[in-house]
């Protein structure tokens, strides 16, 4: 089994070793983090669901909370591939030097699953559009993500997740610049503890494009998924 998902692992990988090895020089960070993830039906045919959620993000070398993130969402299930929903998040970013900023983000998504074999092997989609509002400015944001993770299993209880997701910005503000902003790159192994939840710990790659030099975290993550 393993050997049939060795093609479909090494396509959703192009695309962190082709972004990991920019052609310039970038400024590199170690960050650690962790995120909070809870979901429940709303009603007994489970079409109305809600999701909650916390990340805590250490940075400059994963020695201060340099981003805490609270979001929620509520979504519709069309059917057992196909749902949508929007949400809010308040995301408070406190970097080294510059003031901290308190953002309001509105955002809507459409998740569809596009792959799921009898083996075990999904491939998901999730597009999201974001409305994002900061105190400190008049302006709003708008920013197109599009998440595409595998999920295929390696052993009896684990699975091997890989996912990869670029932020668009598609227009220009005091707190966007406009264009690929952001490109996120993760794989790691997902580990249950009871049912229904399960832990999934491993490597992510996030590149910043910025005005001057670009960034690169580092970043061990570990996140809580509790679905009931």
């Amino acid at each position: 089994m393993f050997q049939k998902h060795v093609s479909k692992l090494g396509l959703l990988a192009l695309p962190t070793i082709l972004f990991s090895a920019p052609a310039h020089a970038t400024e590199d960070d170690l960050n650690i983090w962790t995120g909070q993830f809870i979901s429940f039906d709303l009603d007994e045919d489970g079409d109305w669901y809600i999701r909650g959620e916390a990340q805590e993000r250490f940075t400059n070398d994963a020695d201060r909370l340099g981003q805490l993130l609270l979001r929620s969402f509520v979504g519709y299930r069309i059917n057992d591939r196909v749902n949508i929903g929007g949400g809010y998040a308040y995301i408070l970013t406190d970097p080294v030097g510059p003031v901290e900023i308190n953002e309001h983000r509105f955002y809507q998504e459409l998740n569809v699953r596009l792959v799921q074999t009898e083996g075990g092997v999904t491939v998901d989609s999730r597009t999201r559009l974001e409305q994002r509002t900061f105190e400190e400015g008049n302006q709003t944001a708008w920013r197109l993500r599009n998440f595409v993770q595998l999920r295929a299993p390696i052993s009896e209880n684990n699975k091997f997740v890989a996912y990869t997701e670029p932020f668009i910005e598609l227009n220009e503000t005091q707190f966007q610049r406009g264009g690929l902003s952001v490109w996120r790159n993760f794989a790691g192994v997902s580990v249950p503890l009871a049912e229904g939840i399960e832990v999934v710990p491993g490597y992510l790659n996030q590149y910043v494009v910025r005005d001057g030099e670009d960034r690169m975290d580092h970043v061990a993550n570990v996140n809580l998924f509790m679905n009931f």
